[in-house]
């Protein structure tokens, strides 16, 4: 299959998941996922502004980049904080050990095997709800191309964000954004969990989970409650990816 066929597909199987009641993580994780495979990049990650405008950490395409990414936020630093705040792309930069905009988070993306960010907003028109970070561990930009397809990715996200059909208002925003957050952190508690019972890594231990529920046609917040109430099938921690 060609490189534009992958993208089509990859639009389109996105797309074709904005349904009612779609899983927000989900949705967001297989951007990240696609991103990396399609990009020519290392990693990706996005982060969304809960109700009150702080960013956090929603999806990332690795735990390198989850943990790179939660130090963005601890730092206060980066180029997805400057993307969201400044509502415009941050184009590809190489990036120097404690010099640069992000002198902190330089150091510690290098550190990670990073070399150069750019990043997106993901806005439509005045209001930006979050961030997509891309990061890469060669210092050659996106092509032309290659960023197009970028930015219709963050488009897709955004759109997956702010939908409720045409009626959605400011208060079910807040809510969806708020239900997205509070996601994250029982799936980040339920990676815990099934990496201790399974004896395996948190990056194993999400793969799982993911590959469980789509096997059962679950919703991966679903899954994550199953595990935290210890009610999960034993299959969810002992059955590798397909």
């Amino acid at each position: 299959m060609s490189r534009e066929a992958d993208v089509v597909r990859s639009l389109v199987e996105m797309a074709d998941t904005l349904v009612e009641d779609y899983d927000v993580i989900e949705l967001l994780t297989v951007l990240t996922d696609r991103c990396v495979a399609l990009l020519g990049i290392t990693a990706a990650g996005v982060m969304l502004a809960g109700p009150s405008g702080e960013l956090r950490l929603v999806a990332s395409s690795s735990e390198a980049m989850r943990l790179l990414e939660l130090f963005e936020l601890e730092a206060s630093e980066g180029p997805c904080l400057d993307a969201f705040h400044s509502g415009q792309p941050v184009e590809h930069e190489n990036l120097t050990a404690g010099a640069g905009r992000w002198p902190r988070f330089a150091t510690a993306s290098l550190e990670s095997g990073f070399v150069s960010a750019s990043a997106l907003p993901l806005r439509l028109r005045d209001k930006t709800v979050g961030a997509l970070n891309l990061l890469g561990a060669t210092t050659t930009p996106m092509g032309e191309d290659d960023l197009v397809v970028a930015k219709a990715f963050a488009d897709l996200a955004t759109l997956s964000i702010l939908q409720h059909r045409a009626s959605i208002d400011a208060q079910r925003l807040n809510e969806q954004l708020s239900t997205a957050l509070t996601s994250r952190v029982m799936i980040e508690q339920a990676k815990g969990v099934i990496s201790e019972r399974g004896g395996i890594s948190l990056a194993e231990a999400f793969s799982r989970l993911r590959s469980y529920a789509r096997r059962h046609n679950l919703r991966l917040t679903d899954v994550a409650q199953a595990a935290l109430d210890n009610q999960l099938d034993p299959e969810a921690w002992t059955t590798p990816p397909a």
